[in-house]
Parts: structure tokens; sequence; C-alpha cells
């Protein structure tokens, strides 16, 4: 059996017994999903770098406090979630967010029940996205861009599920409201 072959927790349980090159094995799964997760709040590539090595950094540092009966994934994209905020409020003077005139906008709906098909569909998301405010904003890209479960989802930001189902249902409207401002009716 390779590293590939276990599952996170696993992982993680054999790096607390003393296996640290197995880490490897976690910065090469999370890397790429890690790094999507945080461009949508960090723009500059050097800071996004930064940043993602941070999340690592402070991962490994807390591997005994995480809990092996929760989902892995959940917790260190809390831990870059985290992240992400300190960064923003460092740069917090500067407008981080993409805004909706840098994508190649066409007259195509999204459909919120369905989820995000296409790539197209992902871009005029993001644009819209990048419209709301930050408290719909983060519940939705865990919803929609990273498709975590509510209950994810409520691990990653810290809130009840039913806040994280109130946050959904309410962004969805206000971000409907954007995409027809976007497209039309």
């Amino acid at each position: 059996m390779t590293a590939s072959d276990l599952t996170d927790e696993k992982l993680v349980a054999l790096i607390r017994a003393g296996d640290q090159e197995l880490y490897g094995e976690i910065i090469r799964r999370y890397q790429t999903k890690l790094s999507h997760y945080l461009k949508k709040f960090i723009r500059q590539p050097d800071e996004l770098e930064d940043v993602l090595q941070e999340v690592f950094i402070r991962a490994y540092q807390n591997l005994y406090g995480f809990n092996v009966n929760k989902k892995f994934s959940s917790w260190i994209f809390r831990i870059a979630h985290n992240q992400a905020l300190n960064q923003l409020k460092k740069k917090s003077k500067e407008t981080l967010f993409l805004e909706a005139g840098e994508y190649n906008i066409i007259d195509e709906k999204i459909n919120l029940e369905y989820g995000v098909n296409s790539e197209l569909d992902r871009r005029n998301l993001e644009a819209a996205l990048n419209l709301i405010g930050e408290k719909y904003r983060q519940p939705l890209i865990l919803f929609f861009l990273e498709t975590k479960t509510y209950e994810e989802i409520s691990e990653i930001l810290r809130l009840p599920p039913s806040s994280v189902g109130v946050l959904i249902m309410r962004g969805k409207k206000i971000l409907k409201k954007h995409l027809e401002k976007l497209y039309g009716k």
C-alpha cells in the first residue's frame, strides 16, 4: 500500500507516529485545491504562494490538534480560510477582489439549484460572487466553487449548519439578482 492509497486521517495518524515524510502527500493532495480556494480572496500570485505555504506550516504545526474523527479536508480548509482572512486584514486598504468587467461575460444564466456545470458558468458565477458582501460570499464560494456540503462549510466557517443554510439561501437570492443584472432576465 502506498501513501496515495491512505485516507487523510490515516496519513495524519502515521505522521503523528513519526513518519514526517508522509506530510508531502498531504501537500500533494491539497496544494491545488487550497490554491484554487485562496485565489477567491487573494489576487497577487506571490501573496497567494506565501499564504498557501503558511497554511501548510500551520497545519503541520497543529496536526496533534486535529480530531481524527472529523474530516481532515474541512480542518485544513478552515486553516486556509483563516489565513486568507488574516491576509485580507493586512491588505484592507487595497481592492483585492476581481471586478466583473475582467471576465468575458455573455448572455447566459446559471441555474443556482443545480450547480455549476461548465467553465463559462464558473467564470460568470465568480464574477457575480465578487459583487456580493463577504458575509454571503464565503459560504457561496465554498458551496458552489469548492462543492462543500453544509456540514463541511459549517466546520470551515465555524457556524451552525442551520446558519450556513440561511446564509446560502439568502446569498443565492442576492446572487440571483446580480446575475439578472449582468445577463438580463
